[in-house]
């Protein structure tokens, strides 16, 4: 699995051939560095660490200093490791540039964080359409769950059941994106769609 962390920039829209107005994710694609090399000998699979986005050395653990300095690069604030990075031989402290992973036309999926949206409803958690009309004594049941479960048979409420409850702020993998266009002297990555996450949050793109 090929791979790497990046940013999210924003998100923008170009045209594409047809001339069609296509909504489009602007993504900062590292540099990203090589912080460990896993062998079959050594580690019994083959994969690469990289890290990204420089983190300050007061909030490093002083183990995982150690781990940056033998890499030769500073501390990072992302780590990620990937299986079977097989685009090109690289080495500890190598750099991973965008254009070495992915190419414009590539299909990809995306990994992020969702954006968090506090305690919600069903209706908006769920999509449920709540009471139709405020008849029959129904004045301030428009947005309620409605019944829950049965009463003497099962006598409890089935693990699972759609309620409300915090929403968002999850890990959200998003397939079949596709790379409009590259910027290698800017290390951004143009993908078309969107990507979950906010402004400024992490993100691994993966082939």
């Amino acid at each position: 699995m090929n791979g790497l962390i990046g940013k999210k920039v924003g998100m923008t829209s170009v045209f594409d051939e047809a001339g069609k107005n296509v909504s489009c994710t602007l993504v900062e694609m590292g540099p990203c560095v090589v912080t460990q090399v896993k062998t079959e000998e050594t580690d019994g699979y083959n994969s690469l660490q990289i890290g990204f986005g420089d983190a300050k050395p007061k909030n490093t653990p002083s183990s995982m200093m150690g781990h940056f300095d033998k890499a030769g690069t500073t501390p990072k604030r992302k780590v990620m490791e990937f299986r079977n990075f097989n685009v090109v031989e690289k080495k500890l402290g190598d750099i991973i540039k965008v254009e070495e992973v992915f190419a414009e036309g590539d299909t990809i999926s995306a990994i992020g964080t969702s954006k968090g949206k506090g305690f919600q409803g069903v209706v908006k958690r769920y999509n449920f359409k709540g009471v139709g009309d405020a008849t029959h004594g129904q004045h301030n049941r428009q947005r309620a769950p409605g019944s829950i479960g049965a009463a003497s048979y099962p006598a409890k409420v089935f693990k699972g059941m759609r309620m409300g409850g915090r929403t968002g702020g999850k890990r959200v993998k998003v397939k079949n994106l596709k790379v409009v266009k590259l910027f290698p002297d800017k290390n951004l990555i143009l993908v078309k769609g969107a990507i979950p996450g906010h402004k400024g949050s992490f993100v691994i793109l993966e082939k």
